[in-house]
């Protein structure tokens, strides 16, 4: 095909094509999800064993691909941050009135079915790609966007492909560079830029030079539509691979639904037109619409504080994190249940859907962040609230989330009330002590447990001058202890097989605290010091093992303790721990990860909270220095995702793979 020209002379014209892609990315995120959200619950839902699957797996691949169109908005903002711009969040609410993108670009809610994939595809086409939109989804009129060269005011531009709009952006950042300097027109703030450091997402890094802004524009165009080479993984193949299953399914039975019937673009307030709408209004569905839309809200509010805060305060930026994820995570679970719900008075008409609403004042930022957390623990109490009165009563479930919503907005109260430290720029840094600790929630703000309190199934073996514990549920068999004190810990024998007295009280100290899992804990009774927590807190990978933690450490649900190691291969039967079942399954995995170049933390030590995720991975919030098994560093971060089903590509860090395999794990409910 014949792409327009796409002219990009001065910054200003940059500016508007970014904003333009992050609206598009943003847009088309919405609409995965939408999607992804209408998808019937397995054989809860009247499904077959056989398309119970196939729907699971259509769900996995939508919710992935809407990630992947998260991060490209992460990168739309890293870049427009990189040359100075404010990051944008705003967007139309849907439908998106026609022709505001160019006339082949529609962008509407809709549920799961082929001509929605066959919008999609359409959407996601590679550059030269000529393929017809889906039934329903046609623009109503053509409609050509006229540039006028050498103005000094951008306006839209025409392009037929979202490949070409990232091409032009490319070429611009090239030319700009050229122009102006790349020094020069790189004048961001590089201390705003959102990089794997803080949330580990595939392809996610900060834009701080040409090099990096090219490497972000690649990353967007080849997980998206695929160019230049028409990858397996791109978007545009995996709807294709959905909707040929889809269309297979359907052929051997016709009745095959895996939608709900949700409503084809809810509105969650009274439109001026009901053409292509459909009003939200029947309870309980019209209560649950308000409460997830301010989730969705808060999420934008968080994600703009995120890319906007110039900080170095690792407290600060890692609750701000939550503050982001934790929306996104428990959007899904209010929104999946939307269209189950009527969404009228009409019992025979649509299911409700999720609408995505953007309020006036959304997407602005708040230059004081102080007042921005106390804001955002107000919303979240709200939220909290509203959980209780809405969500709850209809299922249960919902309480995981209330809790965690709930918790939230105690961490940023609390952090909204102390004085934050000034930017490096404006104030000398108040670095505070390495281990002084951060906010954790109170159920587990207290330190390590006792050694001398009494823990069921731990044995527990006094001597002169030292008390050794024993967990056998923590026993990796690493083996330091019948290596280093074979006359303290006897293999292979029955009946007793820990004396602690027949070797020095520092040599047994020394094998406790070598002790990857915890299974081996001490007790001093010759005054000396006790165990105390690491400087810095590491997690090491082991090669085809688990992951081990040294770290002021707080696993949600179990008593604080130093050392564990948590399981990595999905396959343990005392999870979170690990219990050597990775030995059993031929867990591959290796313990020398490539490293991300990532800047030290200015705080290394103090609390370092875990939470293992339902069905998901190990969600981490602290301090951490994630290390191979020789010790080189692999990343440094205040906050990840760390996989515990043990599939990601992107081993240790999560990347989605526990949804497209079914991986099933108790946890919060995230």
């Amino acid at each position: 095909m014949n792409e327009p020209e796409i002219v990009v002379d001065h910054r200003t014209e940059l500016d508007y094509l970014l904003t333009e892609a992050a609206e598009i990315e943003h847009g088309l995120m919405c609409c995965y999800l939408y999607a992804a959200f209408s998808l019937k619950d397995g054989e809860r839902d009247g499904l077959s064993g056989e398309e119970a699957e196939a729907t699971a797996r259509f769900r996995a691949t939508i919710v992935d691909i809407a990630r992947e169109e998260m991060v490209h908005l992460a990168l739309v903002c890293n870049l427009m941050s990189a040359i100075g711009t404010a990051p944008h969040w705003g967007r139309s609410n849907f439908p998106v009135s026609p022709l505001y993108h160019p006339a082949g670009i529609v962008v509407s809610l809709a549920p799961f079915d082929v001509a929605t994939l066959d919008h999609f595809l359409f959407l996601e086409r590679p550059e030269g790609t000529d393929i017809p939109d889906g039934a329903g989804f046609e623009s109503e009129q053509e409609y050509e966007r006229v540039l006028t060269r050498g103005r000094l005011v951008a306006s839209a531009q025409d392009y037929r492909t979202v490949g070409h709009l990232y091409r032009a952006i490319k070429n611009g950042f090239v030319a700009l560079a050229e122009k102006y300097g790349e020094n020069s027109f790189f004048c961001g703030d590089p201390r705003v830029q959102v990089g794997p450091d803080l949330i580990t997402l595939p392809g996610l890094i900060a834009v701080t030079d040409l090099r990096s802004a090219v490497q972000a524009i690649e990353t967007i165009v080849t997980q998206g539509e695929g160019s230049p080479a028409h990858h397996e993984t791109s978007h545009f193949q995996r709807f294709l691979k959905v909707r040929e299953e889809l269309v297979r399914l359907q052929a051997k039975n016709p009745s095959f639904r895996p939608a709900h019937p949700a409503a084809r673009n809810p509105v969650m307030r009274r439109p001026t037109s009901f053409e292509n709408r459909v009003w939200v209004t029947r309870e309980p569905a019209a209560s649950l619409l308000d409460l997830a839309n301010a989730i969705y809200a808060m999420m934008l509010a968080s994600l703009d504080l995120l890319f906007s805060c110039p900080t170095e305060d690792s407290e600060l930026r890692s609750t701000i994190v939550d503050a982001t994820l934790l929306p996104m995570h428990i959007l899904a679970q209010a929104s999946s249940y939307l269209p189950r719900l009527p969404a009228t008075d009409d019992d025979d008409g649509p299911r409700a859907g999720m609408t995505f609403t953007m309020s006036r004042g959304e997407g602005h930022s708040v230059p004081d962040a102080q007042r921005t957390l106390a804001r955002l623990s107000e919303r979240a109490t709200l939220i909290g609230e509203a959980y209780d009165r809405v969500a709850v009563p209809l299922d249960p479930k919902f309480a995981g989330a209330r809790d965690r919503v709930k918790d939230l907005a105690t961490r940023l109260a609390k952090l909204a009330s102390r004085p934050l430290p000034a930017p490096a720029a404006a104030a000398p840094k108040s670095v505070p002590p390495p281990n002084e600790p951060s906010a954790v929630p109170a159920s587990i703000a207290a330190g390590p447990a006792d050694s001398a309190s009494a823990e069921p199934g731990v044995e527990v073996v006094p001597g002169k001058h030292l008390v050794i514990r024993f967990d056998a549920k923590r026993c990796i068999h690493s083996r330091h202890c019948v290596l280093e004190t074979p006359e303290v810990f006897l293999a292979n024998v029955k009946g007793p097989w820990i004396h602690p007295d027949l070797a020095p009280i520092d040599r047994l100290v020394h094998v406790a605290r070598t002790c990857p899992s915890g299974a081996i804990t001490y007790e001093r009774l010759d005054g000396g010091e006790p165990e105390d927590a690491p400087p810095v807190n590491l997690v090491r990978t082991r090669e085809r093992g688990p992951l081990a933690f040294l770290a002021d450490l707080h696993v949600e649900g179990q008593k604080p303790r130093y050392r564990a190691t948590l399981c990595r291969c999905g396959a343990s039967k005392n999870k979170p721990f690990c219990d050597g079942s990775h030995v059993t399954i031929g867990f591959a995995a290796s313990g020398e990860p490539d490293t991300t170049p990532t800047d030290p933390l200015p705080v290394r030590g103090g609390p370092l909270v875990v939470t293992p995720l339902e069905n998901g991975p190990l969600g981490v919030r602290g301090p951490l220095e994630v290390i191979t098994g020789t010790g080189r560093t692999v990343r440094r971060t205040n906050g990840a995702k760390l996989c515990r089903c043990g599939g990601s590509a992107n081993k240790p860090f999560c990347d989605g793979t526990h949804a497209k395999i079914g991986f099933q794990a108790d946890g919060s409910d995230y």
